[in-house]
């Protein structure tokens, strides 16, 4: 057990590793534009650089406005809210004030650790929305990859109380008026079917007892949702190896009469439109991407 557990970190630093260089390249031309007014690093829990946000606004924005938070993705082993700054910052372009949040990877923290701490961030916005031109009543959750299977969980669990229940969760008074889940995955659980998927193991940790029905009822968040959950943006491309799951969230959502649509991008000659693609801003396609999803969460706050 050791040495699968040595494997497992082995795994996840090569990934962290290749990951930050990738991310890196991809923004290292980018800018900070002139007109925004930022405040980075502020504490909003008790687990240090883990529980750290920014905010993003233009300069000019002195009052409440819609909100995006970003839930950043990196299969819940790898990313930080340094990231995806540029991103949130085109974001807080399109006319919102964007929240950005750290919160604790795995596999040193295993969930439902992250969840724990979107909801403390959420929870920070209730309390502190009037300082920040944050307007708690019209916020959206945003998130890709591991990000949008945090943020659908999320969303499931704010708007299911008998699912809240199940993790002890106070839920802030706030509403999520809309979700953007962008080329994410939405059925975690069918990963457990593939003994080689080290991430999934990594995140939940390598000791769970995947057939424990605490467990089971924990990870499914498919038949948590309910017609509550908030209108949804869904997204993928052509050349996302999670494109399946796309439908799979969409045509569930519709099922359950929730407001939702669903935009897939590029063509599958298309190597650079391909997973996250939205978040690198060197792509004209992620300006059309990100400004049908901004038009879309328009219609709810």
């Amino acid at each position: 057990m050791n040495e699968e557990k040595k494997s497992l970190q082995e795994t996840v630093s090569e990934l962290r590793t290749k990951w930050a260089y990738y991310d890196k390249k991809r923004d290292e031309k980018l800018t900070v534009p002139e007109n925004m007014a930022n405040l980075y690093d502020i504490s909003y829990g008790p687990h240090g650089e883990s529980n750290l946000l920014d905010i993003y606004k233009t300069s000019d924005v002195n009052q409440a406005q819609a909100t995006i938070v970003n839930i950043h993705g990196g299969a819940w082993v790898y990313g930080s809210k340094e990231v995806y700054k540029f991103y949130c910052m085109s974001l807080a372009l399109r006319g919102f004030t964007v929240v950005n949040i750290n919160y604790r990877l795995a596999p040193e923290n295993l969930f439902p650790s992250a969840l724990e701490d979107i909801n403390s961030a959420i929870t920070f916005i209730e309390k502190h929305a009037g300082e920040y031109c944050i307007d708690k009543e019209k916020l959206v959750l945003v998130g890709d990859s591991a990000g949008a299977q945090l943020a659908s969980h999320y969303a499931a669990i704010f708007t299911n109380p008998d699912f809240a229940k199940l993790y002890g969760f106070t839920i802030p008074n706030v509403k999520i008026k809309a979700v953007g889940l962008n080329c994410g995955i939405y059925d975690p659980n069918t990963r457990l079917q593939n003994d080689l998927d080290d991430i999934f193991w990594a995140y939940i940790g390598q000791n769970t007892d995947i057939k424990s029905k605490d467990f089971q009822q924990k990870i499914d968040v498919l038949s948590n949702i309910t017609p509550d959950f908030p209108p949804a943006f869904v997204m993928s491309s052509h050349r996302d190896f999670l494109l399946p799951q796309a439908q799979l969230m969409y045509d569930l959502l519709k099922s359950k009469g929730i407001e939702a649509v669903i935009k897939i991008y590029g063509a599958p000659n298309r190597r650079d439109i391909g997973h996250v693609f939205h978040v690198n801003m060197n792509l004209p396609e992620a300006k059309l991407c990100n400004d049908d999803e901004c038009n879309f969460f328009r219609k709810f706050v």
